[in-house]
């Protein structure tokens, strides 16, 4: 409870930090926030629109949250979904089989190309505790220029060096039927493969042996050591975890909202996971809301722009101060701690007041 009264207070402040640049710029912050709700909200396909931008920052924001859960801090999930991404590129352009069959191995590939990307930084930090926020940040940066040289070299569409081919339309997350109740909006099964991922990790977390040791080791890693928890082992399980999550999201960005992979692009959507993971508090439940959040967000601030003039900077910079604000949730948590602790004081001596002038009496 109390860490969704610190989400909606960050999210309150950020948008009173909002409204304030508005005003500060000279336009009407009521205007624009109906516009940017609306430009995410005000129809089917913009409802639509909204789901298929959240659903890559569901799966960034679960393998970010995942690893915090643990102890662990994944900076990666820009590599890890670039490379998973490139995974599920590769064999949806090089396959040809059943639509279920292809869809299934490109699923696969993307989970085992965003394990495989996090693997390095798991294995680091277990064997020479190299720390896991310089490893992984390395680790985006290798992805981004192997997808730099791989995508012209192997991979290039016949008249543009800078993008892959186009996937066929078997080998994409695309659904008539979904875009057709969604007034034909982009929205794409990644959604459903998302809504999967949360139930799976939140099952992992909290009700399986492998989610109680990988909290274990996240809260004290010498005390799990002792209680005879395999810590090195735990700590590249859950990078594992953290990476092939974040390739979903590689799959669900290219293969769903999109049709190929571009060079010269690290996608914004695995540090934007990390805002997410933060404002939902690391639980599945709140990172799916929060990714609903930011892509409603993300969506509206181009119709925003478009009916009013407000810069869509200034959306950007919503976002950033509600990221300040989840940032600092331990601060608020104890700000929220003493408040009630001052409450109950102040209860427990106005119920002994009239015990002891009965006494006195």
């Amino acid at each position: 409870m109390r860490n969704l009264v610190i989400s909606l207070c960050a999210v309150i402040f950020g948008l009173i930090g909002g409204a304030v640049l508005m005003a500060a710029t000279g336009h009407d912050p009521l205007e624009g926030y109906r516009y940017l709700f609306q430009g995410g909200l005000k129809n089917s396909e913009r409802i639509g629109d909204t789901l298929a931008t959240g659903t890559p920052l569901i799966f960034t924001g679960l393998s970010v949250a995942f690893a915090f859960r643990t102890g662990l801090f994944n900076i990666g999930a820009a590599g890890q979904m670039l490379f998973g991404g490139f995974c599920a590129t590769v064999i949806g352009l090089n396959v040809d089989t059943a639509r279920p069959l292809l869809l299934i191995m490109m699923v696969l590939a993307a989970m085992i190309g965003g394990a495989l990307w996090a693997f390095i930084p798991g294995l680091l930090k277990a064997r020479f505790n190299v720390h896991e926020v310089v490893s992984t940040i390395m680790m985006n940066w290798i992805a981004y220029w192997t997808i730099y040289y791989a995508v012209p070299a192997y991979l290039k569409a016949e008249s543009v060096e800078t993008e892959s081919r186009l996937l066929p339309v078997k080998a994409t997350l695309r659904s008539t039927v979904l875009s057709d109740m969604f007034g034909g909006s982009y929205i794409n099964m990644g959604l459903f493969i998302a809504v999967i991922a949360v139930i799976v990790i939140a099952f992992i977390i909290n009700k399986t042996t492998l989610g109680y040791e990988l909290k274990a080791v996240g809260y004290n890693r010498y005390s799990a050591e002792y209680a005879g928890i395999r810590v090195n082992r735990s700590i590249i399980a859950s990078m594992l975890i953290s990476g092939a999550l974040a390739g979903l999201g590689g799959m669900a960005q290219y293969a769903g909202n999109g049709t190929n992979i571009q060079i010269g692009v690290l996608p914004t959507q695995g540090y934007d996971g990390i805002a997410v993971a933060l404002l939902g508090a690391n639980s599945p439940l709140g990172v799916l809301l929060s990714a609903l959040f930011f892509g409603l967000l993300y969506s509206g601030r181009g119709f925003m722009n478009a009916m009013t003039e407000i810069p869509p900077e200034i959306a950007d910079s919503i976002i950033a101060i509600i990221i300040y604000f989840a940032a600092t949730s331990v601060m608020m948590d104890r700000w929220i701690g003493r408040i009630l602790s001052r409450r109950r004081a102040a209860a427990g001596t106005g119920t002994g007041g009239p015990v002891s002038g009965k006494e006195n009496a």
